[in-house]
């Protein structure tokens, strides 16, 4: 691909495999990683001008890259900078929600440590507006028992935000900008690049944040396979109301199956983990099994949770 892009530190041909957290991936035609939410429009504007394609990438998590890799220019967003006022912080949007978890808790502010061992960015947290079924703690600390309660968002933290918007331009915006729903925001369907985030949160004692982080991370230790033993995209299939989709796979009787490098979980059935050396077509062959299969045994529809991203 030839290009009239021009920006500082521009890479080609760079391999996506080792900025995901599922380890896989082939190259990206061009590759530029952002320091700041200036350079991050900058980017976005050049791509849009000279026509090139392009993705934002953040932790690289919740994605599984193809093994043809990406043509065209992806944007590794480390735009990080956060600060907190008041009870709110403020955070660009590459920062990783481990970041803001520790930055809030130092000032004895509640409201992300819900979110302890989830591999994404603030960008990524919008996108999907993340969740997860917070564990009761003071219950967990006096009898030992992982006992949910409700379900929590990040919408229900986000005050407003800043955006790049489909004409180049900086907007602010509040929160039901952005149509919050459950794994859904306007993100999916229109072209926004958001810059910057504003999240509210509120008093608690640091012991108490602590306890709510500890009783949150033995819940995904216990349940669900942990990055750096065994890489991964996190869920891949949608939730089904009523009906867990790990579940399902469960019932099909495919936790377990491998297939080259890749595994269904053993410990998390919803999960497709990299065993060393995964490619893309191996995980997508176990998707196609586990959709066939579920759909055959269950009558159940399963479908992807993940982006799939380049070229097939």
């Amino acid at each position: 691909m030839t290009t009239a892009l021009h920006l500082p530190r521009l890479q080609r041909n760079v391999p996506l495999a080792p900025y995901t957290t599922y380890q896989i991936g082939g190259p990206a035609d061009f590759f530029v990683e952002v320091r700041d939410q200036h350079e991050l429009a900058a980017a976005v504007r050049a791509a849009r001008a000279a026509k090139v394609p392009y993705f934002l990438l953040g932790t690289g998590a919740n994605i599984l890259v193809t093994d043809k890799g990406f043509r065209g220019l992806v944007i590794r967003n480390r735009a990080d900078h956060a600060t907190v006022h008041g009870h709110q912080l403020t955070a660009e949007s590459g920062a990783t929600i481990a970041q803001l978890i520790d930055l809030s808790a130092s000032y004895g502010l509640s409201g992300l440590e819900h979110y302890v061992l989830i591999p994404s960015s603030v960008g990524g947290a919008m996108w999907q507006n993340l969740h997860f079924a917070s564990v009761d703690a003071p219950h967990w600390q006096a009898t030992q028992e992982l006992r949910s309660e409700r379900t929590l968002y990040i919408a229900e933290n986000v005050v407003g935000a800043r955006i790049l918007d489909e004409q180049g331009k900086i907007r602010t915006v509040d929160r039901d900008f952005f149509a919050f729903d459950y794994d859904y925001s306007i993100l999916h369907d229109r072209p926004l690049i958001v810059l910057e985030v504003t999240f509210k949160l509120s008093p608690k004692p640091k012991a108490a944040i602590e306890l709510q982080m500890q009783a949150n991370a033995t819940w995904r230790r216990s349940k669900q396979p942990q990055l750096p033993e065994f890489p991964s995209c996190g869920s891949v299939f949608k939730k089904i109301e009523g009906v867990g989709a790990g579940r399902l796979i469960d019932q099909a009787e495919l936790k377990g199956h491998r297939l080259g490098g890749a595994q269904i979980s053993p410990k998390h059935a919803n999960y497709i983990v990299n065993l060393g050396g995964a490619t893309a077509a191996d995980v997508l062959g176990l998707i196609e099994l586990v959709q066939r299969e579920v759909k055959a045994r269950t009558g159940y529809e399963l479908h992807t949770e993940i982006g799939i991203i380049g070229e097939r």
